[in-house]
Order: C-alpha cells, then sequence, then structure tokens
C-alpha cells in the first residue's frame, strides 16, 4: 500500500495561479523519489500539499492511512509532528540550542520528554555522535543540515519530505548529505519525496518525477 497518495491534487491561488492542476500520484514504502521542474512548475506546491503544509483547493492527500484534507488544523498538526519528517533548504536550527536539543526538539513540541538514547542515536545515524554539544554557529552547512536530517527522523516519521536539502551546501556536503538520504532508504527502509532542481542530486533517487505547469510531465 502507498505511504502517500495524491488523488486529483489542485491547488489554486487567489491571484488565479493553478500551482497543481488535477495531480495524482502514489509513492511507495522504502523509496526515494525526486520530483523536478522549473520554477512555478508546481514541484514545492505538491510537497507542502504531501506533508499537510499547505491545504489543496480540491482532491484528497492519503498518508500513512490518514486523509489529511479531512482533518482539521488541530489533528493535522499533531500528524504532522509524529508522522512527518520535513527538512528545508535552511536548515531551520535553532541557534541557541545545541545539536542535541534541536534533535529532541519535536518530541518536546508534541508533550513528550526527549529521550536520551533516541536523541544519541539520531545524531550518531547522521555521523554526529560527537558534536551533539556543539551549536549551529559551530558546525559546518552540511553538519547542520545532517542535524535537521536527525530532527526530522526522531519522531520516526512515515516520510521524510526534504524541498532542495543540497540547496545550501558546497558540492562536498551536498553529496555527504544524498548519500545518507540514500542510505536511510536502503539500510532503514525510510520513504523520502525529495523537490531538487540538481540532476545530479536526482540521480541518487529510485524515481524521478517531472513536473510542468502544475502537471507531471
Amino acid at each position: 500500500m502507498p505511504v502517500v497518495q495524491l488523488q486529483e491534487l489542485t491547488r489554486q491561488y487567489r491571484n488565479g495561479v493553478t500551482a497543481l492542476n488535477n495531480v495524482s500520484v502514489a509513492f511507495e514504502p522504502a523509496t526515494f523519489t525526486a520530483i523536478m521542474g522549473p520554477s512555478g512548475s508546481g514541484k514545492s506546491t505538491l510537497l507542502q500539499c504531501a506533508a499537510g503544509l499547505d491545504r489543496p483547493t480540491s482532491g484528497r492527500v492519503v498518508l500513512d492511512g490518514h486523509d489529511l484534507t479531512a482533518l482539521n488544523e488541530r489533528r493535522l498538526a499533531k500528524l504532522r509532528r509524529s508522522r512527518i519528517g520535513f527538512v528545508f533548504q535552511g536548515f531551520n536550527l535553532l541557534p541557541a540550542l545545541t545539536a542535541r536539543q534541536n534533535v529532541g526538539l519535536p518530541l518536546r513540541l508534541a508533550g513528550k520528554r526527549p529521550d536520551k538514547a533516541t536523541v544519541e542515536r539520531g545524531l550518531a545515524a547522521v555521523g554526529l555522535a560527537d558534536r551533539g554539544s556543539h551549536r549551529p554557529h559551530e558546525l559546518s552547512g552540511g553538519q547542520q543540515q545532517r542535524v535537521a536530517i536527525a530532527r526530522a527522523l526522531v519522531t520516526a516519521p512515515a516520510v521524510l519530505f526534504a524541498d532542495e536539502p543540497t540547496g545550501a551546501l558546497d558540492s562536498a556536503s551536498g553529496r555527504d548529505v544524498l548519500r545518507l538520504l540514500r542510505d536511510l532508504v536502503d539500510e532503514h527502509g525510510q520513504t523520502i519525496i525529495m523537490v531538487t532542481h540538481d540532476e545530479t542530486a536526482a540521480k541518487h533517487a529510485d524515481h524521478v518525477l517531472h513536473m510542468a505547469d502544475g502537471r507531471l510531465a
């Protein structure tokens, strides 16, 4: 059964722009999918609707058996905290917190006390077992993105969404992050959906979807 299903998804904005136009696609478990397309093609809107960060104008998003389009804001926020991981191009780490505290933050936001062993395993999984006490400004860009990935994975999400995860990194750091994402799929069965403009990054994926004018090309 697909982990994520988009069914006849349309997203129109008040200015008349149709960012998504009747898109239907399914994402299988333990697969790495890259979504590509020119600026304005709808790829980031698709990712945000699939992750419950934006609501479609019509159609359905079914994630991990839950119809996101049928949930109210409270239930949707709860599901996002527990079953959805999201990695942004700009890392979005809190500068005053250590890497360890940033990783544990989703658990605190969910009203849980972060389990030390879980957080340490998360840092070890992204190769930062010895950087837990460092704050973001003491880490390289690639290391910051690894912390962001560990943070996104700490709740064991059904899906990890990544929006241009290597866009702010140099080529070497970008390759390291992409190898990490590939390993998460191959070794841990994680499902990953990534938006990228980089063909080299897309080569790490199992499947590549191309978008144009709000549709799958």
